[in-house]
């Protein structure tokens, strides 16, 4: 494969895996009917849909086609309680489907609906598709189920995921849905367009350049609907009627529970505290509620987080059911039913057992108990009344103690986030609204720039090197991109937008087979670098991974002779600060020390071209200007004096999109580099050059210098760094 063929293969395409529809069945519009056209040519994908705009019918649809064009069975996969409701539902849209409670009662070509919780009583590789209902329980269930559920339909030809919009910046929920729909790995999808948040470790946040790249990628695998009109339909029918959200807080006594030492308790809230600070409250947000119910006559959802609220709750409105999550199946159903049908005027559970996929438009009143810090279950919970189809005003009350109010600003920040994100999905729709696909981002002319002594190439470092004379490179030092670690640009030939290491190293190795060509026999590169971490919830596993060796692999493979290393210390507290690892904090090592990891190091790797002519024009040093001391601290294998903070100062060269922060290899390490292994006058090269650091170090040192930059706005900053190398006093 050449260098071409080899950035296009980069892109990531889904293609199709299904068929043309056969006439539809259920009574679609034409919207819905849209949605399921394109749902059943894909054959593999999801439908993010707002609540209310019937996600039902379409996945009803979906698997009615699949069953008549196969002659097979479909499965489908619902919460609790749900499964009843959407065997009538399709009784009403003209579709027969029925109920199974295990293999045994899959008797024949059809459709098929049962809980999630009866997965293992079937056998998945019987049926031909499934429909995840309310998919976004993947992420509820524990990792082992949620694995199990993408293994045992691996080999399924056709499958359809259907959700409200994912919870704001969970974007791992995108990564589950698009691994068991095979649009691509989720730790692929990861390392594409997410980075780590050093901030927060553990944690990803969509790099601000790859947001359009990545919203596109996700609208050839999912349909992002909140309103019709998100597709050119009316969606005049679709606007929800008025939510007044009310706070009603209820006063705690501040001496109670008190701490030793400590006159009132602190109000103070984090996971640890949460519970104990709730407990002192629930009598009295519980009567609030109670208060607020008791005198109504309309229907009530009453949501509590805890076992404890749902007892004082109950006590306090004897006409209300609860749902509890030990409750028998039968009578989870019964009490469902009951509210459904307005027999029982309030119920009271949790949104951990309830807040999926039941339809309550009937009711308009919600009193939330108190609030956890998670976002989707007050989301979920919510628009079990607040959905497409509720004709009057909901009101919504959270009843909380005065202490509480970190836990509402956090929701409030996240129905901000929510509705953020709900505008970006809409562009995830162009695909969907057949809109011409943007082209592939990928420049590659080659602009030169010179100065006295150096020359910098703006364009691809592979196709720079191509235009390099045989045998011209005196000595080469530079910092390649620690694979998918720091991005600096959307340019798809950009070796930090690959998905993995072993894509990675496929388009590093046509650079590392130029830079040999243009080296002079005998004459060295310097590679710096790091080993790479791997995260638990990415990866599969948490540690490390050995970036440093397959970079000596990968060019011993294609010539090169591994010469000579170098290990840069970091300082492991300065890690520790701006990671935030794990594996590096005290309490950790006093915690479980199993966990705790040593800081890491940085590499200067020193490879040699063998061949003919080796020992022209040696490099040589006088007792004069290297001396028997400096030698002696220089031949050391490891560097414990680099300044980490003594680089090129990058801020000044950053977009607004850029990602990461810019990263030049310290001076410190060029400077002891290209004194040690150049003469006056050779030539130094970089082929990543990014704001000139190798550059300014070899002009100051007297050598001439030739580079590439792929990002136009870091090569003209390297211009101009170099440039200002002739305003400096010589050192020669």
């Amino acid at each position: 494969m050449n260098y071409d063929d080899y950035i296009i293969s980069k892109k990531k395409v889904v293609k199709n895996a299904g068929f043309e529809p056969l006439p539809f069945i259920a009574p679609l519009f034409d919207w819905q009917a849209h949605i399921v056209r394109w749902a059943v040519q894909k054959g593999r994908c999801a439908l993010f849909e707002d609540c209310g705009l019937g996600k039902t019918i379409q996945q009803l649809e979906w698997a009615s086609q699949v069953v008549r064009h196969t002659g097979g069975s479909v499965l489908i996969l619902t919460p609790l309680s749900v499964a009843p409701q959407t065997i009538k539902e399709g009784i009403s849209f003209g579709i027969q489907a029925q109920i199974a409670e295990c293999q045994e009662d899959v008797l024949g070509a059809g459709i098929y609906v049962t809980n999630y919780e009866k997965l293992e009583k079937f056998n998945a590789e019987s049926f031909v598709g499934v429909v995840l209902d309310e998919s976004s329980i993947l992420k509820n269930f524990m990792g082992k189920t949620r694995i199990a559920l993408t293994k045992a339909f691996e080999n399924t030809p056709y499958k359809l995921a259907c959700t409200a919009t994912p919870a704001p910046n969970d974007y791992m929920e995108f990564g589950q849905h698009c691994e068991f729909l095979d649009a691509m790995p989720s730790n692929e999808m990861l390392c594409r367009w997410f980075i780590n948040d050093t901030m927060n470790f553990g944690s990803y946040r969509l790099k601000g350049h790859a947001e359009e790249d990545f919203w596109d990628w996700v609208g050839t695998w999912a349909a992002c609907v909140a309103n019709p009109k998100d597709l050119g339909y009316d969606g005049t029918k679709y606007i929800l009627p008025a939510l007044n959200l009310q706070q009603v807080v209820v006063d705690v006594s501040d001496v109670e529970g008190a701490s030793e030492g400590e006159l009132f308790r602190s109000p103070e809230l984090n996971a640890t505290t949460i519970h104990k600070e709730m407990r002192f409250s629930c009598e009295a947000r519980a009567k609030a509620a109670a208060d607020m119910v008791n005198a109504s006559d309309e229907a009530w959802i009453v949501w509590c987080n805890t076992n404890y609220e749902a007892d004082e709750l109950r006590r306090l409105m004897p006409d209300a059911v609860e749902v509890r999550g030990s409750d028998a199946n039968d009578a989870k159903l019964k009490k469902l039913d009951a509210f459904q049908n307005g027999t029982a005027r309030v119920i009271i559970s949790k949104p951990s057992i309830c807040g999926f996929g039941l339809n309550w438009q009937h009711c308009r009143n919600i009193a939330f108990v108190g609030l956890s810090y998670s976002f989707e279950d007050f989301y979920q919970a919510l628009r079990r009344s607040y959905r497409f189809g509720q004709t009057r005003e909901v009101n919504a009350y959270i009843v909380s103690g005065k202490n509480e109010s970190q836990i509402i600003s956090t929701v409030q920040n996240k129905m901000d986030a929510h509705r953020k994100m709900q505008e970006r999905m809409k562009n995830a729709s162009k695909a969907l609204r057949n809109e011409v696909e943007k082209e592939l981002k990928m420049n590659q002319e080659i602009e030169a720039f010179t100065g006295n002594g150096f020359t910098v190439y703006n364009g691809d470092c592979v196709r720079v090197a191509k235009q390099l004379a045989d045998n011209s490179i005196d000595f080469s030092v530079y910092s390649p991109p620690f694979a998918n670690l720091y991005i600096y640009s959307d340019d798809v030939q950009d070796m930090g937008n690959c998905k993995d290491d072993e894509e990675f190293f496929q388009q590093y190795k046509f650079l590392i087979a130029e830079k040999y060509r243009i080296t002079k026999p005998g004459c060295l590169s310097a590679v710096h670098c790091k080993n790479l971490v791997n995260y638990a919830n990415r990866d599969g596993m948490a540690g490390l991974r050995d970036f440093r060796g397959d970079i000596i692999r990968a060019h011993t493979e294609l010539g090169w002779a591994y010469h000579s290393e170098i290990t840069i210390w970091k300082d492991p507290v300065i890690e520790m600060q701006r990671t935030k690892a794990q594996g590096l904090l005290y309490k950790q090592l006093r915690a479980n020390s199993k966990y705790t990891r040593m800081g890491m190091a940085e590499y200067l790797i020193i490879f040699r071209k063998w061949g003919e002519n080796m020992n022209e024009n040696p490099v040589t040093h006088t007792k004069d200007e290297f001396t028997l001391n400096q030698w002696q601290q220089w031949a050391s294998p490891v560097w414990m004096d680099i300044n980490q903070t003594k680089v090129l100062n990058g801020r000044v060269a950053r977009e607004d999109q850029d990602e990461k922060h810019i990263c030049p290899l310290q001076l410190d390490v060029i400077e002891r580099a290209i004194t040690l292994w150049s003469n006056l006058g050779d030539l130094v090269y970089s082929p990543f050059t990014g704001i000139g650091s190798e550059g300014y170090g070899a002009l100051t040192l007297g050598r001439r210098f030739v580079g590439s930059e792929l990002k136009k706005s870091y090569a003209d900053w390297a211009v101009a760094n170099m440039k200002s190398v002739e305003s400096q006093p010589s050192l020669f």
